[in-house]
């Protein structure tokens, strides 16, 4: 429960404790730091960014309102690489397109310590907090600050082995369908593309993948799921093979290329 979580990382009370010793007192200054954050928590500011934390893929990372907040259909999507290439032996390189906190990067560098990872966002302050929780986890990882979308920046970029993303797929229309956590603090640029386009990064994705996608290699992305058979179809038009695969509620969210 979002109490449990506010009580164990500020006071650093689990709920154990509480229950053993519930008449238990705090002083003036733990009872200021809980009354912050159950206001912060009534304006409906995301428990992440109140406590500054969050969870993913069993590893605490740094958050805050210039990245957005990992969730659990991410996770599977790492799970999916990792799955995908737990008998790899020799070197290989991947790229993570829009990085943010840095959380596929930094999961990928901890369960597949061979690899070469690089990791490119257009904004810096998300790069800075990407680049903190790699010191934190002590994962290398090469981070640069690019402009995905242009592609006169692609050049500055080699061929890999696995191109990942997570990126903007939010039509923009769908913005009154999301609660308050989401569209008055996150930011907005790493969820939102336009209407008329919303399948705008995967085709630049799907590209860039043809002159540096290594033989063999692979493009692994986080789908809308009202767009996976689109989204396919786009990737069809330049690869030989597109599987989609759905999360654990049966939503298409996931989609491979060969």
């Amino acid at each position: 429960m979002v109490t449990d979580w506010v009580f164990e990382y500020l006071l650093q009370l689990k709920k154990a404790d509480v229950v053993k010793d519930p008449d238990q007192k705090i002083n003036k200054l733990s009872q200021q730091k809980i009354d912050k954050a159950l206001a912060q928590l009534l304006e409906h500011k995301p428990i992440q960014y109140v406590l500054g934390e969050a969870w993913f893929y069993k590893m605490q990372f740094k958050v805050n309102k210039q990245v957005l907040i990992p969730r659990p259909e991410t996770e599977e999507l790492v799970e999916w690489i990792i799955t995908d290439y737990k008998l790899q032996i020799a070197d290989f390189s991947i790229l993570d397109i829009g990085t943010g906190s840095g959380c596929i990067a930094v999961s990928l560098k901890k369960n597949i310590p061979s690899a070469n990872i690089t990791a490119v966002d257009i904004s810096t302050p998300a790069l800075n907090i990407a680049k903190e929780n790699a010191a934190t986890h002590n994962a290398d990882i090469n981070f640069i600050k690019l402009d995905f979308l242009d592609e006169s920046k692609w050049s500055k970029l080699p061929s890999f082995d696995i191109i990942v993303s997570n990126p903007p797929y939010i039509p923009i229309a769908e913005k009154i369908k999301l609660d308050k956590n989401v569209t008055e603090y996150e930011p907005g640029t790493a969820l939102f593309v336009p209407d008329e386009s919303p399948l705008l990064f995967y085709d630049k994705i799907a590209r860039f993948g043809k002159t540096h996608l290594n033989k063999k290699g692979k493009i692994f992305v986080e789908i809308h799921e009202d767009f996976g058979a689109a989204t396919a179809g786009l990737f069809n038009k330049f690869y030989k093979k597109v599987t989609i695969k759905k999360d654990i509620f049966g939503k298409e969210r996931m989609l491979m290329v060969t």
